[in-house]
Protein backbone atom coordinates (compact mmCIF):
# COMPACT_ATOMS: atom_id res chain seq x y z
CA UNK A 1 0.00 0.00 0.00
CA UNK A 2 1.44 3.36 -1.02
CA UNK A 3 1.85 5.96 1.75
CA UNK A 4 2.08 9.22 -0.17
CA UNK A 5 0.35 8.72 -3.52
CA UNK A 6 -3.11 7.24 -3.93
CA UNK A 7 -2.28 5.85 -7.36
CA UNK A 8 -2.01 2.67 -9.37
CA UNK A 9 1.21 1.90 -11.20
CA UNK A 10 1.71 3.79 -14.47
CA UNK A 11 1.53 1.37 -17.41
CA UNK A 12 2.16 1.48 -21.15
CA UNK A 13 -1.10 1.90 -23.10
CA UNK A 14 0.13 3.08 -26.50
CA UNK A 15 0.06 6.37 -28.34
CA UNK A 16 -3.70 6.30 -28.92
CA UNK A 17 -4.53 6.12 -25.22
CA UNK A 18 -6.46 9.10 -23.82
CA UNK A 19 -5.48 8.27 -20.25
CA UNK A 20 -3.18 10.94 -18.84
CA UNK A 21 -1.65 8.59 -16.27
CA UNK A 22 -0.20 6.16 -18.79
CA UNK A 23 2.81 5.82 -21.03
CA UNK A 24 2.12 6.44 -24.69
CA UNK A 25 5.62 5.51 -25.95
CA UNK A 26 7.53 3.91 -23.08
CA UNK A 27 7.00 0.17 -23.43
CA UNK A 28 9.75 -1.17 -21.13
CA UNK A 29 9.94 -4.70 -22.53
CA UNK A 30 9.71 -3.76 -26.22
CA UNK A 31 12.81 -4.87 -28.11
CA UNK A 32 14.67 -2.17 -30.07
CA UNK A 33 17.94 -3.08 -31.77
CA UNK A 34 18.16 -6.28 -29.73
CA UNK A 35 17.70 -4.56 -26.36
CA UNK A 36 14.68 -3.94 -24.15
CA UNK A 37 13.58 -0.33 -24.17
CA UNK A 38 14.06 -0.03 -20.41
CA UNK A 39 17.66 -1.22 -20.80
CA UNK A 40 18.41 1.55 -23.29
CA UNK A 41 17.64 4.00 -20.52
CA UNK A 42 17.91 2.72 -16.93
CA UNK A 43 15.70 5.67 -16.01
CA UNK A 44 16.24 7.03 -12.50
CA UNK A 45 14.61 9.53 -10.15
CA UNK A 46 16.80 12.25 -8.66
CA UNK A 47 16.43 12.45 -4.88
CA UNK A 48 17.25 16.16 -4.68
CA UNK A 49 14.82 17.64 -7.19
CA UNK A 50 12.02 15.17 -6.54
CA UNK A 51 12.04 14.96 -2.75
CA UNK A 52 14.19 17.93 -1.75
CA UNK A 53 12.67 20.63 -3.92
CA UNK A 54 10.36 22.84 -1.82
CA UNK A 55 9.80 25.56 -4.41
CA UNK A 56 12.34 28.04 -3.10
CA UNK A 57 14.40 30.18 -5.45
CA UNK A 58 16.67 33.27 -5.07
CA UNK A 59 13.63 35.50 -5.38
CA UNK A 60 11.04 33.70 -3.30
CA UNK A 61 10.18 31.60 -0.27
CA UNK A 62 9.20 27.90 -0.40
CA UNK A 63 5.89 27.11 -2.06
CA UNK A 64 5.64 23.34 -1.49
CA UNK A 65 4.67 21.30 1.54
CA UNK A 66 5.72 17.67 1.22
CA UNK A 67 4.36 14.95 3.53
CA UNK A 68 7.80 13.39 3.99
CA UNK A 69 9.24 16.62 5.46
CA UNK A 70 8.92 16.12 9.23
CA UNK A 71 10.15 18.09 12.26
CA UNK A 72 13.16 15.92 13.00
CA UNK A 73 15.78 15.90 10.19
CA UNK A 74 16.57 12.20 10.66
CA UNK A 75 12.88 11.27 10.63
CA UNK A 76 12.59 13.24 7.39
CA UNK A 77 15.54 11.35 5.92
CA UNK A 78 14.00 7.99 6.78
CA UNK A 79 10.60 9.03 5.42
CA UNK A 80 12.22 10.08 2.15
CA UNK A 81 13.51 6.54 1.67
CA UNK A 82 9.94 5.24 1.61
CA UNK A 83 8.89 8.11 -0.66
CA UNK A 84 11.59 7.49 -3.29
CA UNK A 85 10.83 3.76 -3.40
CA UNK A 86 7.11 4.51 -3.71
CA UNK A 87 7.66 6.91 -6.60
CA UNK A 88 9.89 4.42 -8.40
CA UNK A 89 7.28 1.66 -7.97
CA UNK A 90 4.43 3.84 -9.26
CA UNK A 91 6.38 5.07 -12.28
CA UNK A 92 7.92 1.70 -13.07
CA UNK A 93 11.40 3.21 -12.75
CA UNK A 94 14.01 0.83 -11.36
CA UNK A 95 16.69 3.33 -10.25
CA UNK A 96 17.26 6.40 -8.12
CA UNK A 97 20.21 8.76 -7.57
CA UNK A 98 21.32 10.92 -4.64
CA UNK A 99 23.83 13.32 -3.15
CA UNK A 100 24.97 12.35 0.33
CA UNK A 101 23.26 15.42 1.82
CA UNK A 102 19.98 14.45 0.14
CA UNK A 103 19.65 11.26 2.15
CA UNK A 104 20.85 12.31 5.61
CA UNK A 105 21.31 15.44 7.77
CA UNK A 106 24.92 16.64 7.95
CA UNK A 107 25.42 17.44 11.62
CA UNK A 108 28.37 19.51 12.83
CA UNK A 109 31.19 17.13 11.90
CA UNK A 110 31.87 14.48 9.30
CA UNK A 111 31.59 11.89 12.09
CA UNK A 112 28.05 13.10 12.89
CA UNK A 113 27.20 13.03 9.21
CA UNK A 114 28.47 9.48 8.75
CA UNK A 115 26.43 8.29 11.74
CA UNK A 116 23.27 9.67 10.13
CA UNK A 117 24.22 8.21 6.77
CA UNK A 118 24.67 4.76 8.30
CA UNK A 119 21.12 4.78 9.66
CA UNK A 120 19.59 5.87 6.37
CA UNK A 121 21.66 3.45 4.32
CA UNK A 122 20.43 0.61 6.55
CA UNK A 123 16.87 1.73 5.78
CA UNK A 124 17.59 1.80 2.05
CA UNK A 125 19.03 -1.72 2.23
CA UNK A 126 15.90 -2.96 4.03
CA UNK A 127 13.66 -1.46 1.35
CA UNK A 128 15.79 -3.00 -1.39
CA UNK A 129 15.19 -6.48 0.05
CA UNK A 130 11.50 -6.32 -0.91
CA UNK A 131 11.84 -4.30 -4.11
CA UNK A 132 13.61 -4.33 -7.47
CA UNK A 133 14.56 -0.67 -6.99
CA UNK A 134 18.31 -0.05 -7.30
CA UNK A 135 20.86 2.76 -7.08
CA UNK A 136 21.98 4.17 -10.41
CA UNK A 137 24.71 6.40 -9.00
CA UNK A 138 25.67 8.33 -5.91
CA UNK A 139 27.57 11.57 -5.41
CA UNK A 140 28.63 14.02 -2.70
CA UNK A 141 27.28 17.54 -2.35
CA UNK A 142 30.41 19.72 -2.35
CA UNK A 143 28.74 23.02 -3.19
CA UNK A 144 25.87 23.88 -0.83
CA UNK A 145 27.52 24.34 2.58
CA UNK A 146 29.24 27.72 3.26
CA UNK A 147 32.59 25.93 3.60
CA UNK A 148 32.47 25.34 -0.15
CA UNK A 149 31.88 28.97 -1.11
CA UNK A 150 35.33 29.08 -2.76
CA UNK A 151 35.39 25.54 -4.04
CA UNK A 152 35.96 22.07 -2.60
CA UNK A 153 38.94 20.38 -4.23
CA UNK A 154 40.04 23.81 -5.48
CA UNK A 155 39.48 25.66 -2.20
CA UNK A 156 42.37 27.84 -0.94
CA UNK A 157 41.90 26.14 2.46
CA UNK A 158 43.37 22.62 2.79
CA UNK A 159 40.93 21.78 5.61
CA UNK A 160 38.07 22.30 3.16
CA UNK A 161 39.89 19.98 0.73
CA UNK A 162 40.13 17.40 3.53
CA UNK A 163 36.44 17.70 4.42
CA UNK A 164 35.46 17.27 0.77
CA UNK A 165 37.68 14.21 0.54
CA UNK A 166 36.03 12.71 3.63
CA UNK A 167 32.59 13.26 2.10
CA UNK A 168 33.54 11.65 -1.20
CA UNK A 169 35.21 8.75 0.61
CA UNK A 170 32.00 7.84 2.42
CA UNK A 171 29.71 8.58 -0.54
CA UNK A 172 31.81 6.29 -2.74
CA UNK A 173 31.70 3.57 -0.10
CA UNK A 174 27.91 3.89 0.20
CA UNK A 175 27.54 3.69 -3.57
CA UNK A 176 29.49 0.43 -3.50
CA UNK A 177 27.43 -0.91 -0.57
CA UNK A 178 24.22 -0.24 -2.51
CA UNK A 179 25.62 -1.73 -5.75
CA UNK A 180 25.42 1.54 -7.65
CA UNK A 181 26.31 1.41 -11.33
CA UNK A 182 28.36 4.59 -11.18
CA UNK A 183 29.64 7.46 -9.09
CA UNK A 184 29.41 11.08 -10.29
CA UNK A 185 31.75 13.98 -9.53
CA UNK A 186 30.34 17.40 -10.29
CA UNK A 187 32.51 20.38 -9.41
CA UNK A 188 29.67 22.65 -8.37
CA UNK A 189 32.03 25.44 -7.33
CA UNK A 190 35.31 24.25 -8.81
CA UNK A 191 36.08 27.44 -10.67
CA UNK A 192 36.64 31.11 -10.05
CA UNK A 193 34.79 34.38 -9.68
CA UNK A 194 37.82 36.65 -9.96
CA UNK A 195 40.70 35.50 -12.15
CA UNK A 196 43.24 37.96 -10.70
CA UNK A 197 42.73 36.50 -7.23
CA UNK A 198 43.03 32.91 -8.46
CA UNK A 199 46.11 30.69 -8.64
CA UNK A 200 44.79 28.73 -11.61
CA UNK A 201 47.84 26.48 -11.88
CA UNK A 202 47.58 25.42 -8.24
CA UNK A 203 43.80 24.92 -8.36
CA UNK A 204 44.07 22.74 -11.46
CA UNK A 205 46.72 20.62 -9.76
CA UNK A 206 44.61 20.32 -6.61
CA UNK A 207 41.63 19.14 -8.66
CA UNK A 208 43.76 16.57 -10.45
CA UNK A 209 45.15 15.32 -7.13
CA UNK A 210 41.61 15.00 -5.76
CA UNK A 211 40.45 12.96 -8.76
CA UNK A 212 43.52 10.72 -8.49
CA UNK A 213 42.61 10.07 -4.84
CA UNK A 214 39.09 9.13 -5.96
CA UNK A 215 40.52 6.55 -8.36
CA UNK A 216 42.83 5.19 -5.66
CA UNK A 217 39.97 4.80 -3.18
CA UNK A 218 37.71 3.23 -5.79
CA UNK A 219 40.36 0.58 -6.41
CA UNK A 220 41.06 0.14 -2.69
CA UNK A 221 37.43 -0.66 -1.83
CA UNK A 222 36.86 -2.71 -4.98
CA UNK A 223 34.12 -0.55 -6.48
CA UNK A 224 33.41 -1.85 -9.99
CA UNK A 225 31.09 0.95 -11.14
CA UNK A 226 31.90 3.74 -13.59
CA UNK A 227 33.48 6.97 -12.35
CA UNK A 228 31.78 9.91 -14.06
CA UNK A 229 32.50 13.62 -14.35
CA UNK A 230 29.61 15.95 -15.12
CA UNK A 231 30.60 19.02 -17.16
CA UNK A 232 29.02 22.37 -16.33
CA UNK A 233 30.12 25.75 -17.66
CA UNK A 234 28.95 28.40 -15.19
CA UNK A 235 26.52 29.19 -12.40
CA UNK A 236 27.29 29.39 -9.60
CA UNK A 237 30.88 30.44 -10.42
CA UNK A 238 31.85 32.78 -13.22
CA UNK A 239 33.90 30.04 -14.86
CA UNK A 240 34.17 26.37 -13.94
CA UNK A 241 37.04 24.07 -14.79
CA UNK A 242 34.64 21.37 -16.02
CA UNK A 243 33.16 23.76 -18.61
CA UNK A 244 32.13 21.23 -21.26
CA UNK A 245 32.95 17.77 -22.60
CA UNK A 246 35.96 19.01 -24.55
CA UNK A 247 37.57 20.81 -21.60
CA UNK A 248 37.00 17.85 -19.26
CA UNK A 249 38.48 15.37 -21.73
CA UNK A 250 41.50 17.63 -22.25
CA UNK A 251 41.94 17.91 -18.46
CA UNK A 252 41.75 14.13 -18.01
CA UNK A 253 44.27 13.62 -20.78
CA UNK A 254 46.70 16.17 -19.30
CA UNK A 255 46.72 14.40 -15.92
CA UNK A 256 46.66 10.82 -17.26
CA UNK A 257 43.15 10.19 -15.95
CA UNK A 258 41.44 9.48 -19.26
CA UNK A 259 41.21 5.73 -18.64
CA UNK A 260 39.59 6.23 -15.23
CA UNK A 261 36.62 8.49 -15.99
CA UNK A 262 33.73 8.84 -18.40
CA UNK A 263 31.26 11.71 -18.66
CA UNK A 264 27.76 12.27 -17.34
CA UNK A 265 26.28 14.67 -19.92
CA UNK A 266 23.43 16.96 -18.88
CA UNK A 267 21.20 18.65 -21.45
CA UNK A 268 20.83 21.94 -19.58
CA UNK A 269 24.57 22.16 -18.93
CA UNK A 270 25.23 21.72 -22.64
CA UNK A 271 23.06 24.70 -23.54
CA UNK A 272 24.65 26.84 -20.81
CA UNK A 273 28.00 26.10 -22.45
CA UNK A 274 26.67 27.35 -25.78
CA UNK A 275 26.30 23.85 -27.24
CA UNK A 276 23.38 21.63 -28.11
CA UNK A 277 22.69 18.55 -26.04
CA UNK A 278 23.47 16.33 -29.02
CA UNK A 279 26.80 18.13 -29.59
CA UNK A 280 28.00 17.25 -26.09
CA UNK A 281 26.78 13.67 -26.49
CA UNK A 282 28.56 13.44 -29.86
CA UNK A 283 31.83 14.78 -28.48
CA UNK A 284 31.74 12.37 -25.56
CA UNK A 285 30.77 9.48 -27.86
CA UNK A 286 33.53 9.89 -30.44
CA UNK A 287 36.06 10.09 -27.61
CA UNK A 288 34.68 6.92 -25.96
CA UNK A 289 33.60 8.91 -22.91
CA UNK A 290 29.78 8.75 -23.02
CA UNK A 291 28.99 7.06 -19.72
CA UNK A 292 25.68 8.45 -18.45
CA UNK A 293 23.08 11.17 -19.05
CA UNK A 294 21.18 13.70 -16.96
CA UNK A 295 17.85 14.08 -18.71
CA UNK A 296 16.40 17.57 -18.50
CA UNK A 297 16.18 20.79 -20.48
CA UNK A 298 16.66 24.50 -19.95
CA UNK A 299 14.80 27.59 -21.07
CA UNK A 300 16.85 29.29 -23.76
CA UNK A 301 15.44 32.68 -22.70
CA UNK A 302 16.82 32.22 -19.19
CA UNK A 303 20.53 32.20 -18.45
CA UNK A 304 20.61 29.70 -15.61
CA UNK A 305 20.17 26.01 -14.92
CA UNK A 306 16.37 25.68 -14.83
CA UNK A 307 16.39 21.86 -14.78
CA UNK A 308 13.02 21.41 -16.47
CA UNK A 309 11.58 18.05 -17.43
CA UNK A 310 12.55 17.14 -21.02
CA UNK A 311 9.60 17.45 -23.41
CA UNK A 312 11.25 18.58 -26.66
CA UNK A 313 11.02 15.55 -28.96
CA UNK A 314 13.36 17.11 -31.53
CA UNK A 315 16.03 17.30 -28.83
CA UNK A 316 15.39 13.82 -27.45
CA UNK A 317 15.43 12.33 -30.96
CA UNK A 318 18.82 13.80 -31.79
CA UNK A 319 20.12 12.77 -28.37
CA UNK A 320 18.96 9.19 -28.83
CA UNK A 321 20.60 9.04 -32.26
CA UNK A 322 23.92 9.59 -30.47
CA UNK A 323 23.03 7.01 -27.82
CA UNK A 324 22.13 4.42 -30.47
CA UNK A 325 25.38 5.10 -32.32
CA UNK A 326 27.14 4.56 -28.99
CA UNK A 327 25.35 1.26 -28.42
CA UNK A 328 23.72 2.67 -25.28
CA UNK A 329 25.31 4.18 -22.16
CA UNK A 330 27.25 2.44 -19.41
CA UNK A 331 25.13 3.73 -16.54
CA UNK A 332 21.76 5.31 -17.34
CA UNK A 333 19.43 8.30 -17.65
CA UNK A 334 18.79 10.34 -14.53
CA UNK A 335 15.93 12.82 -14.40
CA UNK A 336 17.86 15.77 -12.98
CA UNK A 337 14.65 17.72 -13.35
CA UNK A 338 12.23 19.49 -11.05
CA UNK A 339 8.68 20.73 -11.25
CA UNK A 340 8.19 24.48 -11.51
CA UNK A 341 7.95 26.57 -8.35
CA UNK A 342 4.26 27.19 -8.93
CA UNK A 343 3.55 23.48 -9.56
CA UNK A 344 2.87 22.65 -5.94
CA UNK A 345 0.81 19.44 -6.09
CA UNK A 346 2.35 16.03 -5.50
CA UNK A 347 0.78 14.86 -8.74
CA UNK A 348 2.93 17.33 -10.67
CA UNK A 349 5.90 15.07 -9.86
CA UNK A 350 4.11 12.20 -11.58
CA UNK A 351 3.14 14.26 -14.62
CA UNK A 352 6.68 15.57 -15.07
CA UNK A 353 8.28 12.13 -14.99
CA UNK A 354 5.69 10.60 -17.34
CA UNK A 355 6.29 13.41 -19.83
CA UNK A 356 10.06 13.04 -19.66
CA UNK A 357 10.01 9.26 -19.95
CA UNK A 358 7.67 9.33 -22.94
CA UNK A 359 9.65 12.10 -24.66
CA UNK A 360 12.88 10.10 -24.54
CA UNK A 361 11.09 6.88 -25.46
CA UNK A 362 9.57 8.52 -28.52
CA UNK A 363 12.99 9.97 -29.31
CA UNK A 364 14.46 6.46 -29.19
CA UNK A 365 11.80 5.09 -31.56
CA UNK A 366 12.23 7.92 -34.05
CA UNK A 367 16.04 7.87 -33.92
CA UNK A 368 16.00 4.13 -34.54
CA UNK A 369 13.82 4.64 -37.64
CA UNK A 370 15.93 7.57 -38.84
CA UNK A 371 19.44 6.28 -38.29
CA UNK A 372 19.85 4.44 -41.60
CA UNK A 373 18.65 7.45 -43.61
CA UNK A 374 20.94 9.79 -41.69
CA UNK A 375 23.90 7.44 -42.00
CA UNK A 376 23.39 7.19 -45.76
CA UNK A 377 23.29 10.97 -46.14
CA UNK A 378 26.43 11.40 -44.05
CA UNK A 379 28.24 8.64 -45.96
CA UNK A 380 27.36 10.24 -49.29
CA UNK A 381 28.54 13.66 -48.10
CA UNK A 382 32.05 12.34 -47.39
CA UNK A 383 32.20 9.65 -50.09
CA UNK A 384 35.09 11.28 -51.97
CA UNK A 385 37.36 10.60 -49.01
CA UNK A 386 36.66 6.89 -49.31
CA UNK A 387 36.31 6.24 -53.04
CA UNK A 388 39.01 8.48 -54.54
CA UNK A 389 42.77 8.02 -54.38
CA UNK A 390 43.26 11.59 -53.13
CA UNK A 391 40.77 11.17 -50.30
CA UNK A 392 42.24 7.86 -49.18
CA UNK A 393 45.77 9.28 -49.13
CA UNK A 394 44.68 12.25 -47.01
CA UNK A 395 42.93 10.01 -44.48
CA UNK A 396 45.89 7.63 -44.29
CA UNK A 397 48.47 10.47 -44.10
CA UNK A 398 50.18 9.19 -47.25
CA UNK A 399 50.49 12.63 -48.81
CA UNK A 400 52.14 15.97 -47.90
CA UNK A 401 51.74 19.66 -48.76
CA UNK A 402 54.07 19.45 -51.78
CA UNK A 403 52.10 16.52 -53.20
CA UNK A 404 48.81 18.32 -52.59
CA UNK A 405 50.12 21.46 -54.31
CA UNK A 406 51.19 19.47 -57.38
CA UNK A 407 47.80 17.73 -57.48
CA UNK A 408 45.67 20.86 -57.20
CA UNK A 409 47.80 23.62 -58.81
CA UNK A 410 45.98 23.65 -62.16
CA UNK A 411 42.53 22.56 -60.95
CA UNK A 412 39.63 24.92 -60.48
CA UNK A 413 37.70 24.19 -57.28
CA UNK A 414 34.58 26.33 -57.27
CA UNK A 415 31.53 24.23 -56.45
CA UNK A 416 30.60 21.94 -53.60
CA UNK A 417 27.83 19.40 -53.20
CA UNK A 418 24.64 20.57 -51.46
CA UNK A 419 24.50 20.01 -47.72
CA UNK A 420 20.81 19.06 -48.08
CA UNK A 421 19.99 20.31 -44.60
CA UNK A 422 16.42 21.13 -45.62
CA UNK A 423 15.90 17.57 -46.85
CA UNK A 424 17.14 16.19 -43.55
CA UNK A 425 14.82 18.53 -41.63
CA UNK A 426 11.91 17.41 -43.81
CA UNK A 427 12.71 13.75 -43.14
CA UNK A 428 13.04 14.42 -39.42
CA UNK A 429 9.67 16.20 -39.32
CA UNK A 430 8.05 13.38 -41.28
CA UNK A 431 9.13 10.83 -38.70
CA UNK A 432 8.28 12.98 -35.68
CA UNK A 433 4.85 13.99 -36.92
CA UNK A 434 3.73 10.42 -37.45
CA UNK A 435 5.05 9.48 -34.01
Amino acid sequence: MFMYFNLEKILYEGKNSKKILSYKFYNPDEIIEGKKMKDWFNFSIAYWHTLGNIGMDPFGAPTMKRPWNLKDPLDTALAKVDAIFELCEILGIEFFTFHDTDIAPEGKTIKDFNNSLDKVVDKIKENMKTSNIKLLWGTANLFFHPRYAQGAATSPDPEVFAYAAAQVKRALEITKELNGLGYVLWGGREGYDNLLLTNSELEEKLLANFLQMVVEHKNKIGFKGVLLIEPKPKEPTKHQYDFDAASVIAFLSKYNLEKDFKLNIEANHATLAGHTFSHELRYARINNKLGSIDANRGDLLLGWDTDQFPTNVYETTMAMYEVIKNGGVDVGFNFDAKVRRASTDLMDLIYGHIGGIDSFSLGLRIANELKNEIDKMVKKRYEKYYNTMLGKKIINKEINFDDLFEYIKETEVETIESLKQELLELILNMHIFRG
